[in-house]
């Protein structure tokens, strides 16, 4: 079987999970400036697809990267990889 290409993963926080089979991760991003050396935090929020919708907000997941399944949804839940406490 063909591989599917590079798809890109991400692993970030559920901050929101009010939507049916659908959860907003939040990846944060650290980077170095080159410039003077500080390290900076950027956060960004995906829209995913989560089919069972058991991602309740706080929890820790992985998703990928897919087909446009709406407007703003392009990736997918892949694993719950720690609970919220």
């Amino acid at each position: 079987m063909a591989e599917r290409g590079n798809r890109k993963e991400r692993v970030g926080t559920v901050v929101s999970d009010k939507m049916d089979k659908t959860v907003v991760v939040s990846v944060e991003r650290r980077y170095t400036l080159l410039s003077y050396g500080r390290t900076m935090r950027s956060k960004k929020k995906y829209v995913a697809h989560d089919e069972k919708d058991e991602c309740k907000t706080g929890d820790k997941v992985k998703i990928i990267e897919t087909r446009p399944l709406s407007k703003t949804k392009r990736w997918r839940v892949v694993e719950v990889l720690e609970r919220a406490r």
